[in-house]
């Protein structure tokens, strides 16, 4: 080793330099290094414990311990500069942890003797391990805790391939009468038939509900072929596809029963009762509960238990794209389901409408209940009679809803972003026009506006109304180059708060001193760099890593940096998610404000890189759009 390569290397990473430059030499020259290869263990819980403090020079490591159930609970990963073995080198018995290596690592080792003489001559080296001893304990016990709380079946939900609990499908043909499908599946006790044409391909699908709803209910004849009483739209799972994918279908098409198929052909069925025994409980039970509710306050309760969704798709492991997809179907589902009431006490409008969301609800990119964000697309009305009769019915409408919205946990959006505001419950051409203007005078109060409205997306109602303002919408928006370079422009001043030297910046006094706001200083720019690119393109998409699918092979840049966007949007999601939740749990108001020493070192190392990389974005937006940066 170049003796003054380590030097370097050390002062940079505590508690080395904290060091004197005589001990700090002293140090470095009695350093060896090692080498292990990808999923080596290096340190074994219940082992023998480390002859030696080991600094990571390059790779990483997993730190592991095993919890009641025998279960290896990972809490915490270490990056280049971190340490470990300190716990098991000061220890007198057997390992307390499993060190493995995620990656091939390269570290230096500064054996037991020297540590402990750094211990005894320098306060700082003390203070430092002593510091990070508690706190490393304090997290560890407060994971463990947190881990025990959910059963290790709860995983199965994302590792289970659905082909997996696909249970045998029972068939008939379409010409088979009502009363000999029902007797079919009272004789093979199963709740749903799978219809086949002549051909033997499936075509539809009956279950006991229809039986119920279709037959007894309406007195109709058993005698009727079973193709009468069948639901035709059969959605399908590829058998290969994880359980979770199988959920979010089920949500979104809210069925019960869902065919798997297998190399093109039909494998089997699985249902809500078969993820319940897989998982002991589904996130289904909450799209049912929601769909049974027939008042606001019947909603109430429902609402709230998505916490419990959420913190056990964190526990699982889930990526951030897989939590929000969940959280949107869900909350799309009490949204939809509002406005449903409102239409019964109220009655149809006298035009056809159609209630779009924007903001994070337009990308699916929700975490827990955010701002209401939405506003109301309806028709162009015929006559000035109808125009009256539209003025007069959405107000009381859009304001049931906004209060509906409110008690079941979606808070008012501050700026007033909301179908309820008469400047945001518009007839189609009013909305043309607001678009039209904003990009022909991009004032910053313009562009603010269009990043937040062009992320719209139709939830309820006539959809059409929102497809053809998303075909207007890409048709201003080609050729003009002067709105995109001021959308730009506000864009790139939104920084990230990293400084030089691999430093956070933060707020210095205040409520949230020592904290920066992940979700605008982090999350927000890139979300903004991503729709810059996407209108460039035209891209219809609005979720962030649509938009960066749809651009992978047509923008230079997305294709440049796409995996690492893609990780970085995730990572800072993720680390959103997991903060929000920790609050809830504690019966405090969710916020984005984190504190940087708070979390990990390989946290605070990716949360860094996630920065450089959207500062770097941004430094190629002012050389496209150099002439219109200020």
């Amino acid at each position: 080793m170049i003796l003054e390569e380590v030097i370097n290397f050390l002062k940079k990473e505590p508690p080395f330099q904290f060091l004197d430059d005589a001990t700090l030499k002293s140090v470095a020259g009695s350093l060896s290094m090692e080498f292990y290869p990808k999923d080596t263990v290096i340190l074994k819980q219940d082992g023998p414990p480390s002859d030696s403090l080991r600094i990571i020079k390059k790779g990483g490591v997993k730190v592991l311990m095993r919890a009641e159930s025998g279960e290896d609970v990972v809490i915490d990963y270490r990056g280049e500069g971190d340490n470990f073995g300190f716990l098991s080198l000061i220890g007198r018995d057997k390992g307390k942890t499993t060190v493995i290596a995620i990656d091939d690592t390269i570290c230096y080792t500064l054996y037991k003797d020297k540590v402990l003489k750094l211990l005894e001559t320098s306060p700082a080296v003390t203070e430092y391990f002593m510091s990070y001893l508690s706190r490393y304990v304090d997290r560890t016990y407060r994971e463990m805790q947190n881990r025990s709380i959910f059963r290790s079946s709860d995983r199965f939900l994302f590792t289970t391939p659905a082909g997996d609990i696909a249970t045998e499908v029972i068939t008939v043909g379409e010409d088979t009468t009502i009363q000999e499908a029902a007797q079919v599946m009272v004789k093979n006790k199963i709740s749903s038939l799978i219809i086949r044409d002549k051909r033997n391909v499936p075509v539809g699908i009956v279950t006991d509900k229809d039986l119920r709803e279709k037959v007894v209910a309406k007195g109709r004849s058993a005698s009727e072929p079973v193709r009468n009483i069948m639901t035709i739209s059969l959605i399908r799972v590829d058998a290969r596809d994880s359980c979770f994918d199988a959920v979010l279908k089920m949500i979104k098409y809210n069925i019960h029963h869902m065919l798997v198929i297998e190399d093109g052909d039909l494998k089997g069925i699985m249902t809500n009762h078969d993820l319940m025994l897989l998982q002991g409980t589904s996130p289904l039970s909450f799209a049912n509960d929601i769909e049974n509710q027939q008042s606001i306050d019947g909603l109430i309760a429902v609402s709230t238990k998505i916490n419990n969704i959420v913190g056990l798709l964190l526990k699982e492991g889930a990526r951030a794209s897989n939590i929000t997809k969940i959280i949107t179907e869900i909350n799309d589902r009490l949204v939809k389901k509002v406005l449903e009431i409102a239409e019964r006490q109220h009655g149809h409008p006298p035009v056809p409408y159609c209630w779009i969301v924007f903001g994070s609800e337009g990308r699916k990119e929700q975490t827990f209940k955010t701002d209401q964000d939405n506003a109301i697309i309806y028709s162009d009305p015929e006559s000035e009679e109808e125009e009256e009769e539209a003025k007069k019915f959405f107000p009381g409408f859009t304001s049931f809803v906004k209060e509906g919205l409110i008690k079941i946990g979606f808070p008012l959006c501050p700026a007033d972003y909301m179908a309820s505001n008469p400047q945001w419950c518009q007839p189609f051409n009013v909305w043309k026009r607001h678009f039209a203007h904003w990009i022909s005078e991009p004032t910053p109060e313009a562009v603010l506006k269009s990043l937040i409205f062009f992320d719209f997306r139709p939830l309820y109602g006539n959809f059409s109304l929102a497809e053809k303002l998303r075909n207007a919408l890409k048709s201003m928006i080609e050729g003009q180059g002067i709105f995109l370079g001021h959308m730009a422009n506000q864009i790139v001043k939104n920084t990230p708060p990293v400084g030089f030297f691999k430093s956070f910046v933060v707020e210095k006094t205040g409520e949230h001193k020592d904290e920066f706001n992940l979700k605008v200083k982090g999350l927000t720019p890139l979300v903004d760099v991503v729709r810059l690119f996407s209108l460039e393109r035209g891209i219809r998409e609005t979720s962030t890593l649509g938009r960066i699918k749809a651009l992978r092979d047509i923008h230079p840049i997305v294709k440049q940096y796409a995996d690492e966007v893609e990780q970085a949007f995730e990572f800072i999601m993720v680390l959103r998610i997991d903060h929000q939740f920790g609050q809830i749990r504690e019966n405090r108001q969710p916020d984005n404000f984190i504190n940087p020493n708070k979390l990990s070192n390989i946290e605070r190392k990716t949360l860094r890189e996630a920065f450089h990389l959207i500062s770097k974005l941004q430094g190629q937006i002012i050389e496209i759009y150099k002439p219109l940066i200020t």
